[in-house]
């Protein structure tokens, strides 16, 4: 589907919802339809570098926009949570980032523009008994044949445009988290207690320390974005 009727798009994208009745839809790719920003919305409406549509085709086209070390020429490819968007001849940066009112685009340093945190999906084996995980933005690396200590849930941290693994955290008392879905989206804090399930029929849940406020959410919810006090990365 090439467009979207404004009045079914997300509220995060920041265009005006009765000036027109479609807007582009996002391409299929890493990310849900909904839990993504199309490159044209960002680079015509957020970061406001065109006017037009055909103006930020043309700035996209020209291969001025990456996602995550990638060009990108698509104007329809979907950004989401966590991407890291590089605009090449102003050499800014930004990453998506998700709070009360849904993603929004933050701006950050070349240096941290490298890095990227990641939350493992899943863990399984392909023929050969090789070991992989898959990651929220639909990236698969491969572990090798050792045993691995990665767990879903768990967060990894990335090279970009790599996939080198230069951390892992675990959901543990003590690290820095924050919350990525349900009510309290967006608030972050340490992690005070971690309640896992012991029957089929419970969720695991996890108590933050928000400020000085207890928050409890789904473990599900959980993103670890550092390590507890104490514990350097891997």
């Amino acid at each position: 589907m090439a467009h979207l009727k404004r009045h079914m798009m997300p509220k995060t994208w920041k265009i005006s919802r009765k000036a027109k009745k479609y807007v582009v839809a996002p391409s299929p790719g890493p990310h849900a339809k909904m839990d993504c920003i199309p490159l044209l919305v960002i680079v015509r409406d957020i970061l406001r570098y065109a006017e037009t549509g055909d103006e930020a085709k043309r700035i996209i086209k020209q291969g001025a926009v990456s996602v995550d070390g990638v060009v990108r020429r698509n104007h329809k490819y979907p950004a989401g949570f966590m991407d890291v968007i590089e605009v090449k001849p102003t050499k800014e940066h930004f990453r998506i980032m998700t709070g009360s009112k849904g993603l929004f685009v933050e701006k950050i340093g070349a240096a941290e523009a490298g890095r990227k945190l990641c939350i493992i999906r899943k863990k399984f084996t392909i023929k050969g008994g090789v070991g992989c995980i898959s990651l929220h933005d639909g990236r698969v690396i491969r572990l090798g044949k050792a045993k691995s200590e990665y767990r879903p849930g768990e967060t990894v941290e990335i090279e970009i445009p790599g996939q080198k693994i230069t951390g892992h955290f675990r959901i543990e008392k003590g690290a820095n988290a924050m919350i990525t879905s349900g009510k309290n989206i967006g608030i972050r804090g340490k992690v005070k207690e971690v309640r896992d399930r012991r029957f089929m029929t419970e969720k695991s849940v996890v108590v933050l320390d928000a400020d000085g406020k207890e928050i409890e959410t789904l473990k599900d919810y959980i993103m670890v974005t550092a390590a507890k006090t104490g514990h350097a990365k891997k």
